[in-house]
């Protein structure tokens, strides 16, 4: 399957945290999520797609007695995320992967948060992490997704077409046609639900929740 890199091309990683802090609400989202993952100490969470680390360094800001995990599958972009979390003072793990071969035993995690990651990923690649992200999580787990959604109207459909350019229409279409909770529900989730949709600049940033039956 083809990588596509967090700004599609490898020599854009650098402008990364700036594009995004300033063209999708990041910090109102991730918060949110955040809040929504209602992570606990002592609870295992791995962040999917993690990218530099922002979302990784949120969470465990938020509950020290947790144990984050952040894998991606750019080298480059790995590199800024342990900078920053040790620039920070905070101990997470970054692994290099992929989000639909896993390097992790089932059941393992209380918790998989993730942003902007699904849209990157292919149709096949996108049942494929999630059917992934479903091995990896304990019996009762949750799964917390921020990420393009369904264009809440004709400005945010009109905006979202500079996504789809940049990063390709064929993996972005699931995503602004509505189909990523169908997606969920197919891979095994339960109590899938759309929690919050926020405007931005270049479309419609949704917030995703499901969880894995307990049994």
């Amino acid at each position: 399957m083809a990588y596509i890199h967090a700004l599609r091309f490898s020599w854009l990683t650098s402008l990364y945290d700036p594009v995004v802090r300033w063209t999708t609400r990041e910090a109102t989202f991730k918060r949110r999520l955040v809040a929504e993952a209602t992570v606990e100490n002592g609870q295992r969470i791995l962040d999917l797609g993690c990218g530099t680390g922002t979302l990784a360094i949120l969470l465990k800001r938020a509950v020290p007695g947790t144990e984050v995990v952040g894998l991606d599958g750019d080298v480059k972009i790995l590199d800024i995320a342990r900078t920053k979390a040790e620039a920070v003072g905070v101990d997470i793990a970054f692994d290099e992967g992929m989000s639909f071969e896993l390097p992790y035993p089932a059941n393992s995690f209380d918790r998989v948060v993730s942003t902007l990651l699904f849209h990157h990923l292919t149709r096949e690649a996108k049942h494929n992490t999630l059917a992934e992200v479903f091995r990896v999580l304990k019996p009762g787990g949750e799964l917390h997704v921020g990420d393009w959604g369904m264009a809440q109207n004709g400005l945010m459909r009109g905006l979202f077409a500079i996504v789809q350019l940049l990063d390709g229409f064929e993996t972005t279409a699931d995503n602004v046609e509505g189909r990523l909770p169908e997606f969920f529900r197919e891979a095994g989730f339960n109590d899938v639900r759309v929690s919050a949709n926020y405007a931005t600049a270049l479309g419609t940033i949704s917030l995703y929740a499901a969880v894995k039956p307990k049994s």
